[in-house]
């Protein structure tokens, strides 16, 4: 996996830009459709996602089109130009880009470049059509092109890892053994998540789940479940980033993009992943990007975490300091990561049941959150808010505050 560029964590690009628009597709309505293919029905193209994240993001942020000067696009599959983008939306632009296909760097990106005069506001377009057409995830029926992407190349393929299940189901045989849970355990982090879920209308999945349920569901890679894994499902996201004087003027309040970091896995990958659980890079990772901001980790009153598994969600929680090893589940089982609990986690469900959108959807919910206007979900009083995206090798927080 290549490593994302990030731009430095100095204090002069800290709060340089702010968040003034957010348009989201309708995930849930969409995913329904495609499963029932009702009459007429026409599945979603990244072309038409990003027209409906876009017009939403532009009338939510209350600017015009003509006040766009930047655009920024991320097509994880494969999609438009920045140049076809701009072509599509009418945009006369100063400063275009591409963006990685995951949240791992964009939007830090996206603010380097405001800073730098570039451009004074960016659209930042991201949209994928993953589920309508058809594509897979592990095996290597995922990676045709043996050229492309050699067989050991990320899954460590010949020791019969094909796909990220793999990986985080390692993580949690090591887990339960080391710290003695028992299945069921895990099953609090699907449970509460969906529970988050069942109070965001665009959730794709907002039947309530109990344990029983969990515990029902067929294995995916045993010891993980069907409802230990993330979702499949197509949407688009945009944000209007523009420069922070700027930003008070506009019809949101603004977020601020405060600090970020980055840490990579330098060697023996698997201990790193397995045993340590990523704890030197989110801790290396996540001191940056509170040092940039200014803030200490007792400042986050809202976290939002890469949860392509419940496992890689409870790495998240314990290796940034947010728990001590070993005890995740219980704060789970507690409701301490509940909305309204000591601190909220993935509060619209996550990518195990909101939407799973490679974490650009946990800024979304983050926007919301410092904007207060989350509803039944809503952090109350919420100033800091912290999103972490990490894959098997690197990790990505980004600290967000609420005002310019």
């Amino acid at each position: 996996m290549s490593k994302t560029a990030v731009p430095p964590t100095v204090p002069e690009l800290s709060r340089a830009a702010s968040i003034v628009g957010l348009g989201e597709t309708d995930y849930g309505d969409d995913y329904r459709a495609q499963r029932n293919q009702p009459e007429g029905y026409t599945p979603p193209t990244p072309e038409s996602l990003t027209k409906i994240a876009f017009a939403r993001a532009l009338e939510d942020s209350g600017l015009k089109l003509g006040d766009i000067d930047g655009l920024a696009v991320s097509y994880l599959y494969g999609g438009p130009s920045p140049a076809e983008v701009a072509t599509m939306l009418d945009l006369r632009l100063r400063h275009t880009m591409t963006v990685h296909g995951i949240m791992a760097g964009p939007i830090p990106q996206v603010c380097a470049a405001i800073a730098d005069g570039k451009c004074d506001t960016m659209a930042v377009v991201y949209a994928v059509a993953t589920r309508s057409t058809g594509r897979t995830f592990g095996g290597m029926s995922a990676h045709p092109d043996e050229d492309a992407v050699p067989p050991s190349y990320y899954y460590f393929n010949p020791w019969g890892w094909s796909s990220q299940g793999a990986h985080w189901a390692f993580c949690w045989q090591h887990y339960r053994h080391r710290f003695g849970r028992a299945e069921e355990d895990l099953g609090q982090v699907a449970v509460q998540l969906r529970k988050n879920a069942m109070a965001t209308p665009q959730a794709v999945m907002r039947k309530p789940m109990s344990i029983e349920d969990y515990m029902a569901s067929r294995f995916i890679v045993k010891p993980l479940r069907l409802f230990d894994m993330c979702l499949v499902n197509d949407g688009g996201i945009c944000f209007i980033v523009t420069r922070a004087d700027k930003a008070r003027d506009c019809a949101q309040p603004p977020v601020s993009v405060a600090g970020w970091g980055k840490a990579n896995v330098k060697m023996d990958k698997l201990d790193t992943l397995i045993r340590q659980q990523l704890r030197p890079q989110c801790q290396a990772a996540g001191e940056q990007a509170l040092q940039m901001a200014g803030l200490s980790l007792g400042d986050v009153g809202h976290f939002e975490a890469y949860d392509a598994a419940t496992m890689h969600l409870v790495n998240h929680i314990e290796s940034h300091g947010l728990a001590e090893p070993g005890t995740a589940l219980d704060h789970f089982a507690a409701g301490d990561f509940a909305p309204g609990g000591r601190l909220p986690v993935n509060t619209a469900g996550g990518m195990l049941s909101g939407s799973y959108m490679h974490g650009w959807n946990h800024v979304a919910e983050a926007v919301h959150q410092l904007r207060h206007e989350a509803g039944e979900r809503q952090t109350p009083g919420l100033e800091v808010a912290m999103t972490s995206l990490a894959q098997t090798d690197q990790v990505h927080p980004i600290i967000f505050t609420r005002g310019a």
